[in-house]
């Protein structure tokens, strides 16, 4: 069972997972419906449930795996225009990250969030569906394929939703800085770890509001990681240090 905030969006996703083909490479929770034949009854939504641990840490490869098998399977797919609607945190972030909103009043963010700013660059990879919440939302089941559950849906390119994983192994599951290397080679993967940074703290920006600020271990998290790719995105810089 699954409480539901906007019931447009619910039910598109609910839809969506109920048409996925089955897969060797990934699993789905299929959704139940109501005997009205919708999915969402009076804010909840119910799905069957499936086996599985949430666990990234240790397990990168075959979260990353999962990832790229299952946006395989929605590329075909068309963008809803249910995305244009939504106004919550999580979608306002992800405008941010793209650059397609101004300047929004957020929590003070210790120049974090205009250091990474100025680290984007255009990119040129094609959007699609895409999972931007996939960390703690892949189950991993001994002799079964991982279960991709609770679909965040964005129109992105896929390289973002990796990169969204990425940001979150370094800042909250201890990933070492090799995952930057083997998930997001290239100017064009750093790029999309750029953006999901930016999208993750402003995230938690807007959910502080205008006037606050972040804590500061959440900041000394964003901070180590952004010097990370600052690193690699100007080597130059840091050499001899």
């Amino acid at each position: 069972m699954k409480p539901v905030d906007n019931t447009e969006e619910a039910e598109w996703c609910a839809e969506l997972f109920a048409s996925l083909t089955p897969s060797t490479e990934f699993r789905v929770p299929r959704p139940v419906r109501a005997d009205d034949s919708t999915h969402v009854v009076a804010g909840w939504a119910a799905f069957e449930f499936v086996d599985g641990q949430e666990g990234p840490a240790g397990e990168w490869a075959m979260l990353i795996a999962a990832s790229r098998a299952f946006h395989r399977a929605l590329r075909h797919l068309p963008r809803p225009d249910l995305l244009d609607r939504r106004q919550h945190p999580w979608a306002v972030a992800d405008r941010i990250a793209w650059d397609e909103i101004g300047a929004v009043a957020v929590a003070h963010t210790d120049g974090l969030l205009a250091a990474l700013q100025d680290l984007q660059r255009p990119v040129d990879a094609p959007s699609q569906l895409v999972h931007g919440d996939l960390t703690g939302n892949v189950l991993l089941q001994r002799g079964q394929p991982p279960a991709v559950i609770d679909f965040s849906p964005y129109w992105r390119p896929a390289g973002y939703a990796e990169a969204i994983v990425v940001a979150d192994g370094l800042l909250y599951h201890h990933a070492e800085p090799e995952l930057i290397d083997s998930v997001l080679p290239g100017r064009d993967g750093l790029q999309m770890l750029v953006r999901a940074l930016i999208f993750r703290l402003a995230t938690s920006a807007l959910f502080e509001g205008p006037g606050g600020t972040l804590p500061q271990e959440e900041l000394a998290r964003f901070a180590r990681v952004t010097r990370l790719v600052e690193e690699r995105i100007h080597p130059d810089h840091h050499l001899g240090t």
